[in-house]
Order: C-alpha cells, then structure tokens, then sequence
C-alpha cells in the first residue's frame, strides 16, 4: 500500500501530462461547430436599432451573409471593429451582427461612436441565439449561404489576415456552390 503511495503523484503527473499534450498545437480559432452544413437555428429576436421589429432567420436567405457576435463588454469586438467596417464599406459581404449579452443603450452609442458596419443588428441580451448556435463568447464570425447555411464559424478576432486567407475564400466558395 505504501508503495503504491509513492507512486500516486507519479501516476496522477503522467495523466494530467498526457491531457495537456493533447492540447498542444491546436488552433483555438477552429472550434468545431455542429452547425456547420445546417441551417441557422429557428430564432425570433428584436433589432438592436428598432426594439419594435422582430427579426428571424430570414434575414440569411438570398445571399451570403457574414453574423458577426460583438458585445461592448468585450475588447477583442472593439480590435476587429475597424476591419469591419473596411469590409462594409468594400461591400464585398452583407454583416448582420449580433449583439450578444449586452446593454441595448450601450450597444447604440458604441455603434453611434465607432461606425455601423452592420446591415442590421440582432438583439440578444439573454444569449437565446448565441447559445443555439454554440457561441462560447464574442467574437464570432459565422459565414452563412445565400440558402441560410452556416458554412464557416471563426472564432477570434476578424481581421486583414483572417478576412483575406480564411473567410473571403469560403465567401466565394459558398458564391459559387449557390
């Protein structure tokens, strides 16, 4: 039993080990999603910018569609906010955001303040559709078909090099597949 003492740290060391080394060199932007190749979830929610209107999943039928998740609260959404609006204003892609977990005040004067990249803005202050589509936290970045599947999530900050390597070329495979 002793002996067996000793060799509890050893053996709970090794375990704990083998856990870590699994994680090694995995690219924490490439979450796997169970959404990818179905369409968006179900979903009835405000706009951001008019709290009388309600907003569903149609609005990702007939073109390709960027869903961008941003919250005020987060710094990484304040890091890619320039680069959206690049994106915007080249109007390669319609951006719907969605405004997850968020105070709707604070939401309008960050918009008011830094420029609305957004075709419109989903209000989810409650994270209902964050969590129907696996959102862990903002950003997140779904590139969705003109049939309203998503074909792509990006987690992390969207930026020149992620826009350009990594979702443009699904934009334009998702353009081409129809």
């Amino acid at each position: 039993m002793k002996r067996f003492l000793l060799f509890l740290p050893l053996l709970v060391a090794v375990i704990v080990g083998v856990f870590l080394f699994a994680g090694i060199g995995k690219d924490p932007t490439k979450l796997d999603s169970a959404l990818i190749g179905k369409q968006v979830p179900v979903f009835s929610l405000k706009s951001l910018k008019s709290p009388d209107s309600s907003l569903d999943e149609g609005l990702f039928r007939g073109e390709v569609t960027l869903l961008n998740v941003w919250g005020t609260w987060c710094p990484a959404c304040r890091d890619e906010h320039d680069d959206l609006m690049r994106i915007a204003r080249e109007k390669k892609v319609a951006i719907i955001g969605l405004n997850y977990k968020d105070n709707r005040d604070d939401a309008l004067v960050w918009l008011d303040r830094l420029g609305d990249p957004y075709r419109t803005v989903i209000y989810d202050p409650k994270g209902t559709l964050g969590f129907d589509l696996g959102v862990y936290g903002a950003p997140e970045t779904f590139v969705i078909d003109a049939s309203g599947v998503v074909r792509y999530r990006h987690v992390g900050v969207l930026n020149g090099e992620v826009w350009e390597q990594i979702l443009l070329p699904v934009i334009n495979e998702a353009r081409e597949n129809g």
